[in-house]
């Protein structure tokens, strides 16, 4: 089984290196919602303590292949400066 969509022969390099990125933050996306939910089940305070830590290692994970998206795939650096960090209804910000 292979994560991509088309013969690998008739992709670049880029193309392979933008597919692990975009695979690579599936993957903490998904392990970020993991630990968040043993932390809200756990009833042990130090064990909440370890996979809230976890969890936000993998928030820093998550958002420094972000920010490698955004430096290095068209597309990126203009979505993210349109809709991060902004106040508001942020399907109106699209219009603006």
């Amino acid at each position: 089984m292979t994560d991509y969509h088309e013969p690998t022969e008739d992709l670049t390099d880029e193309a392979r290196n933008f597919s692990r990125a975009l695979n690579s933050l599936k993957e903490e996306i998904e392990a970020i919602s993991w630990y968040n939910q043993r932390v809200v089940a756990s009833k042990d305070e130090a064990l909440k303590k370890i996979m809230a830590h976890n969890r936000d290692e993998e928030i820093e994970h998550a958002c420094m292949t972000i920010e490698w998206l955004r430096r290095n795939m068209d597309g990126w650096d203009e979505e993210l400066r349109t809709y991060l960090f902004t106040e508001g209804d942020i399907t109106a910000l699209e219009e603006e």
